[in-house]
């Protein structure tokens, strides 16, 4: 398999795993337990199952020792970044109804493929910008259905704005510290075996985070009561949302592109709409529908190349 072609496969793993989080955290939030305590145990799951990959290759370990100081200081500075993503987020969506939220969130992808132009490799071509226009007009039917009476909290429609232009800075910054080629030659970096390491970096920084600012509001994480039924589905955050997300996307983003990695990855709501059919009875509208279509053409338009496979 092409290192491109997995690059996409990665990615797109990755956007379901972070799709699946909203469904995980519902029956959370619905058992009682706040948003801060989820995210405390989220990415210590996270940053658990993170180490114990990194300590069972002898490659990763032996990447492991070789990051610089340096990395390891940008590890930690884009952990505490992503705490401002999930932070903004997960407290938004309190309030803010989850469809509008999702509406909101998914402009990252073209501030992404802005930011691309300056730092990291850019979306190429015009049929690269085409394909980000598919899938932010699929976004945007996918996620329809929002009533328009409904007036959120100004307070949660900031958090919720805001996420999205934190996560951009960190996509670019957190391909750039794992390797990210700046070709498009489809050779592998020699950074390849620091990514896991880096990710795992960054998702310890992002739990200290959170435990520490638990304690610091008055709200210990060990200290909030959490019901047994809420158990499952908040280690599948930390184990899907977290951990799998995460290390699939730095090593998929690596190797296609932050860009490309952003634009590939709005097959998300998609998939969080259909596993919201599955599990939860709903179903899909029209209007939906032909979203979804237009993500799926996005998609394959940005990817359907010839050296794809080579």
């Amino acid at each position: 398999m092409s290192p491109r072609l997995l690059g996409v496969l990665l990615v797109l793993v990755s956007a379901c795993s972070f799709g699946s989080g909203a469904l995980f955290a519902k029956p959370v939030y619905a058992a009682g337990v706040d948003w801060l305590t989820v995210l405390a145990w989220r990415f210590l799951v996270g940053a658990t199952l993170s180490w114990a990959w990194v300590l069972s290759s002898g490659s990763r370990r032996a990447g492991l020792r070789a990051l610089p100081r340096r990395q390891v200081l940008a590890g930690v500075a884009l952990g505490l970044l992503y705490v401002g993503n999930s932070a903004t987020y997960y407290a938004g969506i309190e309030t803010v109804p989850v469809s509008l939220a999702a509406l909101i969130v998914y402009v990252y992808p073209a501030l992404v493929a802005v930011l691309a132009l300056f730092v990291g490799r850019r979306l190429g071509g015009g049929r690269a910008w085409a394909a980000l226009g598919l899938a932010i007009a699929g976004v945007v039917l996918s996620v329809g259905g929002i009533d328009p009476a409904a007036e959120p909290p100004i307070v949660g429609l900031v958090q919720v704005i805001a996420s999205p232009i934190i996560y951009s800075v960190w996509i670019v910054l957190a391909a750039r510290l794992t390797g990210e080629r700046r070709d498009a030659t489809g050779h592998e970096s020699v950074a390849g075996a620091e990514a896991a390491p880096a990710a795992a970096i960054m998702i310890t920084a992002t739990g200290l985070a959170y435990w520490i600012g638990s304690f610091v509001v008055g709200r210990p994480a060990l200290s909030v009561p959490i019901p047994a039924e809420a158990w499952p589905p908040l280690l599948g955050i930390g184990a899907i949302a977290s951990f799998l997300a995460i290390q699939t996307f730095t090593e998929g983003a690596r190797r296609i592109g932050a860009a490309q990695a952003a634009l590939l990855s709005t097959i998300e709501p998609l998939w969080t709409i259909a596993l919201a059919g599955l599990l939860l009875g709903e179903s899909l509208t029209a209007v939906q529908a032909v979203g979804g279509a237009l993500i799926l053409a996005g998609v394959v338009l940005s990817q359907a190349s010839p050296d794809l496979l080579g």
